[in-house]
């Protein structure tokens, strides 16, 4: 069994309204100082593989065909 973990963020330039949104409630609960919120999407899998390159190579895979949007998107994996 390999577990990963899959990152996903906005590229840069891309507009975040999640994170101004998320910028500007801390700052109203009285968190003050908090600047550049971007907002992101963690994913942790379980691939029933023995082989790490191919686990990571359909990991890869998966992120290039759902879980990311490449045109606006970027993704890290971490196999754990």
């Amino acid at each position: 069994m390999i577990k990963a973990r899959v990152t996903v963020t906005l590229k840069n330039g891309v507009l975040d309204p999640q994170g101004k949104a998320i910028e500007g409630a801390l700052g109203s609960l009285g968190f003050e100082g908090v600047g550049q919120v971007r907002q992101g999407k963690v994913f942790d899998l379980e691939i029933d593989s023995t082989d790490g390159a191919k686990a990571e190579a359909d990991i890869k895979a998966m992120c290039e065909k759902l879980l990311a949007n490449t045109v606006i998107e970027n993704y890290s994996i971490a196999i754990l």
